[in-house]
């Protein structure tokens, strides 16, 4: 299944932020996001995920395939680590949890409370809902925050096994992952700020 984005524009508070942007995600395959902060390369993931509208443009090829995660680890406190993905997986229509334990070294953690986990640990625990999803495209925000270099490892061969399998990533990082992937600089695409077309439109 590839994910298709033609000439697409976004914008954050109304004020446009990104335009032009095309590329095709075909299984197997990653893409990273690159651009300094603040031009857009989160709007631009939350829009292809389906999260906001876009300006222009055209998304198409992964309805209802997309499995996002965000700048927030999105846990239930209360619940322990199992009963967080167990939770995820039901939203998911799945049940399994093992792999995604295995994977991000969570299963001496399963029954510890969410809350009282390390920042990285919380970390772990937000990237591992991704292998309960199911779904085969992978949206991702900055996922390496709060990793050390160990858990960074971890992610990045969780993600060559989601390529392996046939699924494809599209992440925004600032940081080398080791991944075979292509790059999209976001730079180019930066949207030129808007005309004042009159004087009173300076004081607006």
């Amino acid at each position: 299944m590839t994910l298709i984005v033609t000439d697409l524009s976004v914008a954050r508070g109304g004020i446009p932020v990104l335009e032009g942007v095309s590329f095709a995600l075909e299984p197997g395959r990653a893409l990273i996001l690159r651009g300094p902060n603040g031009i857009g390369k989160t709007t631009l993931l939350r829009t292809v995920a389906g999260l906001q509208p876009p300006l222009k443009g055209r998304i198409a090829g992964a309805e209802d395939q997309i499995a996002y995660a965000a700048h927030s680890d999105g846990l239930k406190p209360t619940l322990t680590v199992a009963e967080n993905l167990t939770f995820w997986a039901s939203v998911f229509g799945r049940s399994g949890i093992e792999q995604a334990l295995d994977s991000f070294d969570l299963q001496s953690l399963r029954d510890r409370h969410a809350g009282a986990l390390s920042a990285g640990q919380k970390r772990r625990l937000g990237l591992s809902r991704m292998l309960v999803t199911d779904r085969p495209v992978w949206i991702m925000d900055e996922p390496t925050v709060s990793l050390d270099a160990n858990s960074v490892a971890m992610f990045a061969a969780a993600i060559r096994r989601h390529l392996e399998q046939g699924g494809s990533a599209l992440i925004a990082t600032h940081i080398d992952l080791g991944l075979e992937a292509e790059v999209l600089d976001t730079g180019p695409h930066k949207a030129k700020p808007p005309e004042i077309d009159d004087f009173d439109g300076g004081f607006l």
